[in-house]
């Protein structure tokens, strides 16, 4: 028995993304407050609260083998790098530009997955469609280039790992203990900037409501897809990230697309449905 339709796994994936740029419209804004590395490290402890309070992990890992807890501190260290990179990227380009840049990852992980002439054809449309959204400038900051690359690199080994704990059966459970690891992993160049600006409290609620909408809701929800997608199938649904971003901003920052955004999120969605989802059975 399937576990839901292609429909209904595409707007979960869509409650996922405008929530995640929901918090990065809000961290943009914290930047001003507290350095990107600290925003990015109050995200990560404020997902690892939240779910350690709700899973409960210490007890639910207790007794798994060792390779089984060994996925997990691996999926967290690269989850928490993910977001440390990303967020010292948009720090340095505008969000679009590292966007494109960090898409490197996703589309990487959908060529390898490709099997058949619809899904090459698929992959080759979203391709397309990101480069349109994208506009790619070169002559931004070098450093900020680096860190999208690495984000990227990141993202792409987040769903190899992401997908494997959620197929492995440890879903929110490991995710949970992955954020409790990544807080640990990226402390020694994160935390000493979040609390050097803890005094200031309305920042630091913002970097908490940054945590809630880009970690808690959207990771949880990566969870539910990738027990039901194939790798591959969950990366090429990625792309829909452009074209959330845009309705996104056009709905938060009032920036209407131009004809040039709405071709490519045309291609983007047709992508989308011409990649028919693979869902698997649950059980």
């Amino acid at each position: 028995m399937r576990s839901g339709t292609a429909p209904h796994l595409i707007a979960l994936f869509v409650v996922s993304a405008v929530s995640q740029y929901a918090g990065a419209s809000l961290a943009v804004r914290a930047f001003a407050a507290m350095p990107a590395a600290g925003v990015a490290w109050i995200r990560v402890l404020t997902g690892a609260a939240v779910l350690g309070a709700w899973r409960r992990p210490w007890r639910a890992l207790r007794g798994q083998p060792r390779s089984a807890l060994l996925l997990v501190a691996a999926f967290g260290v690269a989850l928490a790098a993910m977001n440390l990179t990303f967020y010292l990227a948009i720090s340095r380009l505008p969000l679009g530009t590292a966007v494109a840049i960090e898409f490197i990852g996703p589309v990487l992980v959908a060529a390898l997955a490709v099997r058949g002439v619809r899904n090459l054809a698929a992959l080759l449309v979203a391709v397309a469609g990101v480069a349109v959204l994208s506009r790619i400038s070169l002559s931004g900051s070098a450093a900020g280039v680096a860190f999208a690359i690495t984000a990227g690199l990141l993202w792409a080994l987040y769903i190899v790992l992401a997908h494997r704990v959620a197929r492995r059966g440890l879903g929110t459970t490991g995710l949970a203990a992955a954020m409790a690891v990544g807080v640990v992993a990226i402390a020694p160049v994160a935390a000493a900037p979040a609390l050097e600006s803890a005094g200031h409290g309305a920042v630091v609620l913002l970097a908490v409501a940054v945590g809630l909408l880009s970690s808690v809701l959207p990771y949880a929800l990566d969870q539910v897809l990738l027990r039901r997608l194939s790798r591959g199938a969950f990366a090429l649904l990625l792309s829909l990230l452009p074209a959330t971003a845009a309705l996104t901003g056009l709905v938060l920052l009032r920036q209407v697309p131009g004809p040039l955004e709405l071709l490519g999120i045309g291609l983007v969605v047709a992508a989308v449905t011409l990649r028919t989802p693979e869902v698997a059975p649950i059980g």
